[in-house]
């Protein structure tokens, strides 16, 4: 490379420089104001929505439109400092982002169907639910899925596009447990009634504003059967159900009513010759 063609390089760097560096500092600058305004406008608005006691998805998602309309405009406030000819440019965009949602159909379909659960509300964060095979306490709902935590402490991440049209059980912030307990056949059935109903006023776990089912169930083939379904809070439902079976055992026995094992009669019958 000889000398003039670094002269006329030198050249065309400044004149470029002189040209656009200041526009291109304007630009950044333009940006720059755009972030703290478009963060200032969320912080508002974030404020503002709390009064309605909107949920929290609802609330991340309008900051978030809030933030991205900001910023969108200061980009465009811009490209035109620049000199940038937008038509040309949205019709550029208009076409790779019809390519990019062909591409991403599973990420739109999740971000929809998390558009659904946001405004329809059909569970909100702290509810247990049961949905698509898996069930768990709502952690967080997000635009593309939906985070529950297990009762064994894992956590369960389903897309929402899983969820959107599935058949869902929604247990709220209370759930029923299901116990069954056989007495024999000769048993006073108001005394045993009584004695269920006195464990389960005795549990702590155990809701007392809202009336447990015991009545009984089935008359079986060695027992008669008692429904037991007392009602907890969701993190109370797995040792409530230990604790009620342990005192109703322990409350039989003091009390002399039997559980009976299962029994079968066995005739043998010898025919006559």
């Amino acid at each position: 490379m000889n000398d003039e063609t670094l002269d006329y390089l030198k050249r065309t760097g400044i004149d470029l420089a002189v040209e656009f560096g200041p526009k291109l500092l304007v630009a950044i600058a333009i940006i720059f104001v755009g972030v703290v305004v478009g963060r200032w406008t969320g912080r508002i608005l974030d404020s503002a929505m709390r009064k309605f006691n909107l949920e929290p998805p609802v609330r991340l998602l309008l900051v978030r439109i809030a933030r991205i309309m900001v910023l969108g405009l200061f980009l465009i406030m811009a490209l035109q400092n620049l000199g940038v000819q937008l038509l040309p440019l949205l019709a550029g965009i208009g076409v790779a982002g019809a390519g990019i949602a062909l591409a991403m159909q599973g990420i739109l379909g999740n971000m929809v169907a998390g558009l659904t659960i946001i405004f329809t509300k059909p569970f909100r964060i702290g509810e247990y639910i049961s949905i698509a095979g898996v069930e768990g306490n709502v952690e967080n709902i997000s635009l593309f899925s939906t985070i529950l935590s297990h009762p064994d402490r894992s956590k369960v991440v389903v897309p929402n596009r899983k969820i959107v049209g599935e058949i869902l059980h929604n247990y709220g912030k209370v759930r029923q447990i299901n116990i069954v307990v056989g007495v024999a056949y000769d048993t006073d059935l108001n005394k045993a009634l009584s004695t269920v109903n006195d464990v389960l006023q005795n549990n702590p776990r155990v809701l007392k504003d809202l009336t447990p089912v015991i009545a009984v169930s089935v008359l079986a083939d060695s027992s008669i059967n008692i429904a037991v379904k007392p009602w907890t809070s969701v993190t109370d439902f797995g040792p409530a159900g230990g604790e009620i079976n342990k005192a109703l055992v322990e409350a039989f026995r003091t009390k002399n009513i039997m559980i009976p094992f299962p029994q079968r009669e066995i005739r043998i019958l010898s025919g006559g010759n």
